[in-house]
């Protein structure tokens, strides 16, 4: 069980160590750096490292920008997450891509990305949004991306965002049986920001059926960790991280 960091944005940026700390002490066992960390030197990603095996956490991957799955940011990719011990190098969002052409552009990305990872050591992923899962041109995008990239290719699954425009999150796990890798268990409700609805619920508190989702992944999906993952709630961001915890042991009790 992990958390992505970007639940903790705020407080990673003021205070990287202290966050990190802080987390492991909560109780979760992964984290998941996000774009700020490719920004880092090798003697900083050292640093990190060596926090987690104090912390005796890991971190299994990281978000990445489209600069991390091509020539000249691939390399540095590459560098910084063997360092980190990270297995997975995955791609947070495409960006604005045109038409369904455009998403098959960005599977070729992917599935030359994946070959050069695979080399290293390492996997490429995918990381959907709400835009993957609706229908362009009479296709979803995330099914033009997971029928042509390798089945090596994570496609990492942010729950959430396939439930806010009704998509079916145990059908999209069970259709791509050993690659749902790790789950984003974001959580969300019908309903505005401003009254502690959409994304802003904790996990537990929005309409996501985990109890069914957890069963297709770990009989199916070939799930090897989740995260959690907060946009922002009514409570700070460290106690909102631990909130989330806590809720998921009761879930999962």
């Amino acid at each position: 069980m992990g958390l992505e960091l970007y639940s903790v944005r705020g407080e990673l940026a003021k205070d990287l160590p202290a966050t990190v700390t802080a987390v492991a002490k909560m109780g979760y066992q992964v984290v998941e750096f996000f774009a700020p960390y490719y920004q880092w030197t090798e003697d900083y990603a050292k640093q990190v490292r060596k926090l987690m095996d104090d912390l005796g956490i890991r971190c299994n991957s990281t978000h990445n920008s489209p600069a991390s799955f091509s020539a000249p940011g691939i390399e540095k990719a590459i560098d910084l997450n063997k360092i980190l011990g990270a297995r997975f190098i995955v791609m947070a969002s495409a960006g604005r891509v045109a038409g369904i052409d455009g998403w098959r552009t960005v599977a070729d990305t992917l599935t030359q990305a994946s070959e050069k990872f695979r080399t290293a050591g390492l996997r490429a992923g995918y990381h959907n949004h709400q835009a993957e899962f609706q229908v362009l041109e009479g296709k979803r995008p995330i099914e033009v991306l997971a029928a042509n990239t390798p089945r090596q290719l994570m496609l990492q699954f942010d729950v959430g965002t396939s439930v806010e425009v009704g998509y079916d999150p145990v059908a999209w796990i069970k259709a791509n049986p050993g690659r749902i890798n790790s789950v984003h268990c974001k959580d969300w409700a019908p309903g505005a920001a401003a009254d502690n609805k959409g994304y802003s619920v904790l996990f537990g508190e929005g309409v996501c059926p985990w109890a069914r989702i957890f069963d297709a992944a770990e009989s199916v999906g070939g799930v090897e960790y989740y995260l959690i993952e907060q946009e922002g709630s009514r409570y700070p961001e460290i106690e909102t991280a631990r909130r989330c915890l806590d809720n998921w042991k009761k879930v999962r009790a």
